[in-house]
């Protein structure tokens, strides 16, 4: 029988966290060895034998717990968000002197919401109009997701590499925020609601017809197979992968 895989989770405490300690125990090939909350020592990583940190924490500490994975040789799978374009790059560059180690860094591991984003992209070219609107918890910290920040990339691409014109908009004047956020061009809104864990529209529209591409996660679980997919596959992908799409075959 193959050794397991031993694995941590930071911010274990959190809703988060605590679907991933559950996932890690009842997997057979994983060995939950390390389960750190708020102020605990990273220390634990080493002292545990931890071989993939799962970062599930907040933005003012993932950097620095993902920097200390790396500089000693452990893989990370974060699904924490503040990562920006600095940030990423700074990652990268850190990763260039530690060639053998894997980080994963997505916005969203659930698999539906990931094969959404995807299918959107592919969208995007054939359609003069898009906007998305995800709705979340009214817990969450940031707006927009993470989520619809990377879908919003990724149709603004495929329409720049497609040469789409911008989307029509006769819009002259508005309340601030009326239009949403803007990311790369696509309008983006937001919205609180108790009662929601993640969901997400992309909404497509053409003279005559309009294509809705919706994912709706209703417990943390739906998160936890791309968790394991991640923890699974970061060793054997080394350097940075932004996205759990970049461990998917969806070009096949």
């Amino acid at each position: 029988m193959s050794a397991t895989l031993k694995v941590a989770v930071l911010g274990a405490q959190g809703r988060m966290g605590t679907a991933a300690v559950q996932a890690v125990k009842a997997a057979e090939d994983l060995e939950l060895v390390a389960a750190l909350g708020r102020g605990d020592p990273l220390t634990t990583l080493l002292s545990s034998g931890a071989q993939v940190a799962v970062d599930l924490t907040v933005p003012d500490s993932t950097q620095a717990n993902v920097r200390f994975a790396v500089e000693h040789g452990i893989h990370a799978v974060v699904g924490t968000t503040g990562w920006d374009k600095t940030a990423l790059a700074e990652l990268r560059h850190l990763l260039q002197s530690h060639p053998g180690v894997g980080v994963l860094i997505a916005p969203n591991f659930a698999l539906g919401s990931v094969l959404a984003t995807a299918f959107a992209a592919k969208a995007a070219k054939y359609f003069e109009s898009v906007e998305i609107i995800e709705l979340h918890h009214p817990r969450k910290v940031d707006a927009p997701s993470g989520t619809a920040v990377r879908t919003a990339q990724l149709i603004a691409e495929a329409r720049r590499h497609a040469g789409v014109a911008a989307a029509p908009d006769a819009t002259e004047t508005q309340l601030d925020g009326a239009r949403g956020a803007s990311v790369e061009g696509i309008p983006v809104h937001s919205v609180r609601l108790s009662g929601l864990v993640a969901h997400q529209e992309v909404l497509f529209g053409a003279p005559g017809e309009q294509l809705t591409i919706r994912h709706d996660s209703f417990t943390r679980e739906s998160f936890m197979p791309g968790v394991l997919l991640g923890v699974r596959q970061v060793g054997g992908r080394p350097g940075l992968t932004v996205g759990l799409d970049g461990y998917l075959d969806l070009d096949a």
